[in-house]
C-alpha cells in the first residue's frame, strides 16, 4: 500500500516482497517521477531503503529511469552524477 500498484502492472503486486524484490521496488518508485513529485516519491523510498540501497538499484536498474529523476537522487545525496541514458 505504499507505492500505487499501477507501477507493478505486470506483476502480481500482493506478492512483492519489500526486502527480497527492493531491486524492482526502488526503481519501480521512481519511474514516473517527476521534479514535482520527487520530494513525496523519495521521501517513500527513504521510509524503508537505505540511501546505499536506492543509490545501487537506481544505477544499475534496466528500467527506463529518466535521467532527471537520476540528477535529483545525486543532488539529495550529495554523490557524483549517473545518468541511465547518454545523449548522442
Amino acid at each position: 500500500t505504499i507505492f500505487p500498484k499501477y507501477l507493478f502492472w505486470d506483476m502480481e503486486y500482493s506478492n512483492l516482497n519489500l526486502e527480497e524484490d527492493k531491486d524492482i521496488i526502488i526503481p519501480r518508485a521512481m519511474y514516473v517521477t517527476t521534479a514535482e513529485s520527487f520530494e513525496k516519491d523519495i521521501l517513500r523510498l527513504e521510509s524503508i531503503y537505505s540511501k546505499k540501497e536506492i543509490l545501487h538499484y537506481l544505477k544499475t536498474t534496466k528500467e527506463l529511469i529518466s535521467n532527471e529523476v537520476c540528477q535529483l537522487v545525486s543532488k539529495r545525496y550529495n554523490t557524483a552524477p549517473f545518468l541511465r541514458f547518454k545523449n548522442l
